[in-house]
């Protein structure tokens, strides 16, 4: 078996999950792509991941934007900024097929989320409606969701949510409109809510924005009877992006 996969890396040898360069292991990034990759660490957001400059004080740590907008879930968190090596990260899997990538992201979002994994919480996704599921042929955060879960040996509940209406895209809209369009727009399924009663729900989305999605999955869970709801990401937007 070690011959055998030692002739197929000498044949495929693993490539950059960002770019095309050859790199030592499969699921890594190469030097350039690493050097590029903002991974969200130090003072953070408590409620959305977001950079926060100085130093933590021991006390919650808040941003601007969850001041102005109060979030629906209680702590959440992102791998990486929207930028760069995590752009392209977000934007390969979501529209090129790149299915190989939620082993990587996977551990990525595990060490960047690890206080939201206590408590043995249910995985489930951020919902595509059917049609844009057809049309994508899978749910890139159910991917993300089910790696996860996978790799914390969490349980997984990738149609915990669904879609009720087909919304248009979120692409170019303002922070207000963005809310407007997923308002109701997901729901708990009914043969599901039994799952969600008096459970930690913890919803993966693949890139939070203005946080609108997720804000109506969380809401969708909590009107279920969740007992807490946490959100994870593999990229965040941030303002000055």
């Amino acid at each position: 078996m070690g011959a055998l996969q030692n002739l197929i890396e000498a044949i495929y040898p693993p490539h950059c999950l960002a770019c095309a360069e050859p790199v030592g292991s499969d699921g890594a990034l190469c030097s350039a792509c690493w050097r590029e990759a903002q991974f969200l660490g130090g003072t953070l957001c408590d409620t959305c991941g977001a950079p926060l400059p100085g130093e933590p004080d021991g006390g919650p740590l808040t941003c601007d934007e969850c001041l102005a907008t109060p979030r629906p879930w209680s702590a959440g968190r992102a791998a990486l900024a929207y930028a760069g090596t995590g752009r392209r990260l977000a934007l390969s899997l979501k529209t090129a097929d790149r299915t190989d990538l939620p082993g990587a992201a996977a551990l990525w979002m595990a060490r960047a989320g690890r206080d939201l994994l206590a408590g043995d919480p249910l995985v489930a996704p951020v919902p595509l409606h059917w049609i844009r599921l057809f049309r994508r042929r899978y749910n890139q955060s159910a991917l993300l969701s089910a790696a996860l879960a996978r790799a914390e040996g969490l349980e997984h509940c990738p149609d915990l949510l669904t879609r009720r209406r087909a919304t248009p895209s979120q692409d170019g809209r303002a922070r207000d409109a963005r809310f407007a369009n997923l308002d109701g727009a997901i729901t708990v399924g009914p043969k599901r809510r039994a799952r969600v009663l008096g459970r930690i729900v913890l919803i993966v989305d693949d890139v939070m924005t203005s946080g609108a999605t997720l804000a109506a999955a969380a809401e969708a869970c909590r009107a279920a009877g969740a007992a807490d709801v946490r959100v994870l990401a593999l990229a965040r937007v941030l303002k000055n992006d």
